[in-house]
């Protein structure tokens, strides 16, 4: 059987690496050994960061809704309470777009949370 070399799928293998760091700064896009470490470090970033957009979203549906609720005269976590005990299954993102652009269904909403908690 004949002997195969490694040159053709080496060189497919540092293309690939070289391509994903392209556009990162001086050795990091050009030379295979540091471009390898840089491209399986911002993967890593990568991945973490989709997992931290998730995150800062409901941050800011949370606070979104906080704002909107004590403008009403009630607090988040009565609010969240109130709207479990009503058997109202809304979500903290259709909450937080109700809060911002139709504040007459947010009131509608918190009189029901109200309403169940008194």
């Amino acid at each position: 059987m004949a002997r195969v070399k490694g040159a053709l799928n080496a060189r497919k293998r540092h293309k690939k690496v070289l391509k994903l760091a392209k556009g990162f700064r001086g050795a990091r896009s050009k030379k295979y050994r540091i471009a390898k470490q840089s491209v399986m470090q911002s993967m890593a970033y990568a991945f973490a960061g989709r997992k931290q957009t998730k995150r800062d979203y409901r941050k800011l549906w949370i606070a979104r809704i906080n704002a909107a609720a004590r403008m009403n005269d009630i607090s988040y976590s009565r609010l969240m309470y109130g709207l479990k005990l009503a058997d109202v299954n809304i979500n903290r993102k259709m909450l937080a777009d109700l809060a911002v652009n139709d504040a007459d269904a947010f009131k509608s909403l918190v009189d029901t949370a109200k309403s169940k908690l008194n």
